[in-house]
C-alpha cells in the first residue's frame, strides 16, 4: 500500500513496503561494507541504522539552505518547465527514492501552481545491478496513468550509474509489457552527462542531499531483500520516531516559496563535454589511487556526502579547503577521521572514495 512518509496527503505516494525496524533489519556500516565487497550481500540487501544529526550538522544544514535553496528552488522551476514543454496533458512524475523525493515535491507543486498543469507524484525505488521496481511501474500503469505521461526524476547524477540502470531495465520492463515508457532521466544537475534533461550541469551543493530520511519523507533508503516476492514494491524502513527532527515538509515548502516568478533562462548543457570530462577523470583517479572498482569513486558533492553518511569512505578529495558548498563534508571528515586531501584541479567541489575492504 503506498504512503505520504511525512509529507502532505497528495504530495507523493511512495510505493514501498514498510518494513519492520527490528534490529535484524540493520547491518553496522563496517560488516556491510565487508559483505558488498566480498560478494556476500548486494547493497540493496542491507540498510545500516540512521540517526538524527547532531546540532552543530544541522547548523551546517541551515547554511546550506540559506545559500543554495534559492538556486535550487530556480533549478526546480526551470525543470518543470522543461518537463511540461516536453509532455501534453496529465504529467505522471516518478521520483527515484530517495534523493528525488523532495525534488518531485517541488516539481509537482510547481506543474500545478505555476503552469496549470495536472501533475501527480509517485516515489519508487531503483537499485544499482537490480533495476527500477516493475511492480510500482505494474502499479501506476493499473491506476490509469498514460505511458507517455510518465516522467522519472531524481536529484543529480554522479557517474550516471542510476541513468543508465533506468534506461536498461525500463526498456527491459517495456519489452516485457508491450508498452512505451520513455526511460529518460530528469535531474537538477546532471555531472555526468548521462540525463535526458537537467537543468544544471554544475557541481553545487544541493541542501538536500546533506540529510538521509529528515529531509526525505523520514523514508529510509530502499530495500531489496528476501522479505520482499516478485510483486511486491521494493522495502522501506519509516522514520516516525524522527519526526521531532523532521525537515522534509519544511523544506519543500521553503522552496516552493522561493521559486522565481518567471522561468530562469536556461544555459546549454553540453552533455558530452560532461560525459568525456567524467570518464577522463573516472580513469585517472583508478590510477592515481591503485582503484580496481569504479564503484569505490564517487564524483561530485552529494555522491560525496551518500559516502560519509553511509559507507567506509577512504579519502575525500576536495578542489578547495574552506569553501561553503563543502564545509559539511569537512565537518563529517573530521568527526569520522577521514583523510582529506586538497585537488585544485579536480572537475568537481568533491569526491569521496570508498575503502576496499582489501586494505582493511
Amino acid at each position: 500500500m503506498s504512503f505520504a512518509g511525512s509529507y502532505r496527503s497528495g504530495e507523493v505516494d511512495f510505493l514501498l513496503t514498510r518494513l519492520q525496524a527490528r534490529a535484524q533489519t540493520f547491518t553496522d556500516v563496517a560488516a556491510k561494507e565487508r559483505l558488498i565487497q566480498s560478494g556476500q550481500r548486494h547493497y540493496s540487501q542491507m540498510l545500516s541504522p540512521e540517526a538524527v544529526p547532531s546540532q552543530r550538522y544541522m547548523d551546517l544544514f541551515e547554511q546550506a539552505c540559506r545559500a543554495n535553496n534559492a538556486r535550487m528552488a530556480a533549478d526546480c522551476l526551470r525543470l518543470a518547465a522543461l518537463i511540461a514543454d516536453r509532455r501534453d496533458g496529465p504529467i505522471t512524475l516518478v521520483s527515484l527514492a530517495r534523493a528525488g523525493t523532495p525534488v518531485g515535491v517541488v516539481v509537482a507543486r510547481l506543474l500545478r501552481e505555476t503552469f496549470g498543469r495536472q501533475a501527480v507524484h509517485y516515489s519508487v525505488s531503483i537499485v544499482r545491478d537490480r533495476g527500477i521496481d516493475a511492480a510500482a511501474l505494474r502499479h501506476i500503469l493499473a491506476s490509469g496513468h498514460a505511458p507517455a505521461s510518465i516522467v522519472f526524476v531524481d536529484g543529480w547524477t554522479g557517474k550516471g550509474v542510476i541513468a543508465r540502470e533506468l534506461a536498461r531495465s525500463v526498456s527491459a520492463f517495456n519489452a516485457a509489457q508491450d508498452t512505451c515508457i520513455d526511460h529518460g532521466l530528469y535531474v537538477l544537475s546532471d555531472l555526468a552527462g548521462a540525463a535526458a534533461c537537467a537543468a544544471s550541469g554544475e557541481d553545487y551543493l544541493i541542501p538536500s542531499s546533506i540529510l538521509n530520511a529528515t529531509v526525505s519523507g523520514l523514508v529510509s533508503r530502499t530495500v531489496l531483500d528476501e522479505r520482499i516476492g516478485p510483486d511486491d514494491f521494493h522495502g522501506c524502513v519509516f522514520y516516525e520516531q524522527f519526526a521531532p527532527h523532521d525537515q522534509s515538509q519544511r523544506f519543500v515548502d521553503a522552496l516552493v516559496a522561493l521559486a522565481p516568478a518567471s522561468v530562469p533562462d536556461a544555459q546549454p548543457l553540453d552533455a558530452r563535454a560532461a560525459a568525456v570530462r567524467s570518464r577522463g577523470y573516472l580513469e585517472a583517479a583508478l590510477a592515481r589511487h591503485g582503484i580496481q572498482d569504479v564503484n569505490l569513486v564517487k564524483p561530485g558533492i552529494g555522491e560525496a556526502t551518500r559516502v560519509l553518511l553511509r559507507r567506509v569512505p577512504r579519502l575525500l578529495v576536495l578542489r578547495r579547503a574552506g569553501h561553503a558548498e563543502v564545509a559539511h563534508l569537512e565537518l563529517l571528515a573530521q568527526e569520522k577521521q577521514v583523510p582529506v586531501v586538497i585537488d585544485p584541479e579536480l572537475p568537481y567541489h568533491a569526491v569521496s572514495l570508498i575503502r576496499s575492504a582489501s586494505d582493511a
